[in-house]
């Protein structure tokens, strides 16, 4: 009896073994399912409706497709993007909360609004990039044609041409300072409140004589005949506009612009990253996301996260030097 109780026992914890190994089991393969299982959060460091708000929001329907997940676009504007983007930092890296930026990435660290920039992230790639131009008014008593007249008027009389444009540290700011550095002349630069829109308000109404802006915000006063469309930044043509002269080929070497950039917390799962990675560059590419971009006034421009990084280190030497120069530098 004493044998057939012994068995008994046995076979009991055998079989009660076996049932924990089985849940521990079940409980691993949830676990370990495969990534994404469930939604990814992505953060906006922008209000809703804003261009950088616009172009990831059609990108992020197109990731959603191909990773079978929903995307969920959270806007955290404010602080010059830094409250969106210290919340992507702060976040657990487990690949379900990533977000977008810009510029302003690089912006931020030296003017002293957060301790880190692109190196502070898991960078997953670049899509779009918005090119500054330079816009004049008609309406002025400086009504300038060309961009050759006002840096010649503007290196004759330093400080008599004024520029409206962007708050200060944000990224038209330091386009319009790499403008005035490129060129040798000397501006009344005029920085706003806001962004684009409000610089576009100055220049179309007579306030200033120019304007340095995005094509998306000065396209229809241009298109209406209050402004000027003078030159792009660095080498590119917009469609439609190919006539306009670039700066480069004006004879100066003025480059700046506002690139959208992918981005994580540190320390995200290589699973993740190598997903999101993919999809991003997918989509990036697709055909008619690239017509959407152009729509808007943005340039397609995918970088894999290496060269995204490269290129970002690039633009850094660009921010920290305008600010050095202009003695707002707080960190390299």
């Amino acid at each position: 009896m004493k044998k057939r109780f012994m068995a008994g026992l046995k076979t009991l914890c055998i079989g009660t073994l076996s049932l924990v190994l089985g849940i521990v089991a079940a409980g691993g393969a949830v676990h370990a399912a495969p990534y994404p299982d469930r939604p990814v959060k992505l953060i906006v460091p922008n209000e809703a409706g804003a261009d950088a708000d616009v172009l990831i929001r059609q990108l992020a329907q197109r990731v959603a497709v191909l990773l079978d997940k929903p995307i969920m676009i959270v806007n955290k504007p404010g602080g010059g993007s830094s409250i969106g983007m210290r919340e992507v930092h702060d976040s657990k890296p487990d690949g379900y909360t990533i977000g977008m930026s810009h510029a302003t990435i690089l912006i931020n660290k030296p003017m002293g609004n957060m301790p880190y920039d692109h190196e502070g992230f898991t960078v997953l790639g670049t899509y779009a990039t918005f090119i500054p131009i330079v816009v004049a008014a008609t309406k002025t008593a400086r009504p300038f044609k060309t961009i050759q007249e006002v840096i010649s008027f503007a290196k004759a009389k330093p400080g008599e041409v004024s520029i409206a444009t962007s708050g200060v540290g944000q990224s038209w700011w330091v386009a319009t300072l790499e403008f005035q550095e490129g060129t040798g002349a000397k501006f009344n630069i005029i920085p706003q409140a806001g962004t684009g829109a409000y610089a576009t308000a100055q220049v179309s109404g007579g306030h200033t004589d120019l304007a340095v802006v995005a094509v998306a915000a000065a396209k229809s006063q241009i298109e209406g005949g209050l402004l000027r469309f003078l030159a792009i930044f660095g080498s590119k043509k917009f469609p439609g506009y190919e006539n306009v002269p670039t700066m480069k080929e004006a004879g100066y070497n003025v480059n700046w612009e506002s690139t959208q950039i992918l981005i994580g917390p540190p320390g995200m799962p290589k699973e993740a990253v190598d997903k999101l990675v993919k999809a991003f560059e997918v989509a990036s590419n697709e055909p008619e996301f690239k017509k959407f971009l152009i729509s808007r006034g943005a340039f397609p421009f995918y970088l894999p996260p290496d060269k995204a990084v490269a290129f970002f280190d690039d633009q850094r030497k660009v921010v920290q030097g305008v600010m050095e120069r202009a003695g707002i530098l707080k960190s390299k």
